[in-house]
């Protein structure tokens, strides 16, 4: 159910660097909700909220109009007239199982729509849906 960005490696180096939770990469969502979150609201995911596995580490969550690129979903997310939607710019440093999706549950605001903007330092920018770009890294991991 998560769209965006996504790496293909064969690299298991390049893997361990980016999935493992000591190297704390960070990958940014624009994540859709249902209701309008106030600062207030959006505090515990700033100082890290708790979920069943434990809490999380701090994260970067800030309002965000809708987002500079978009392209339609398939099927389109649930529409509710009665029930307002909003978007966030969500940027987390670890990377359990759903995590996004939990911690906005947390917050008691569920999400919508799931979008994987940055990973590291590779964002969506210039890559249309359906689309890929080869990248070749350097020795050492050094333009992660």
């Amino acid at each position: 159910d998560s769209e965006g960005l996504m790496i293909l490696t064969d690299s298991g180096e390049l893997q361990h660097h980016l999935s493992h939770p000591t190297n704390k990469v960070t990958k940014t969502y624009w994540v859709q909700v249902e209701g309008e979150p106030t600062d207030a609201d959006l505090k515990p995911l700033i100082i890290g909220v708790m979920l069943k596995d434990g809490p999380t580490l701090p994260s970067r969550a800030e309002p965000l109009d809708s987002p500079h690129i978009l392209w339609e979903r398939t099927p389109p997310i649930r529409f509710r007239r009665s029930s307002p939607t909003s978007w966030l710019n969500l940027t987390i440093r670890e990377g359990r199982n759903r995590q996004v999706r939990r911690m906005c549950a947390a917050i008691g605001f569920p999400v919508l729509r799931l979008i994987r903007y940055r990973v590291g330092s590779w964002t969506l920018d210039g890559i249309a849906p359906g689309t890929c770009r080869t990248i070749d890294l350097a020795p050492g991991l050094k333009h992660i």
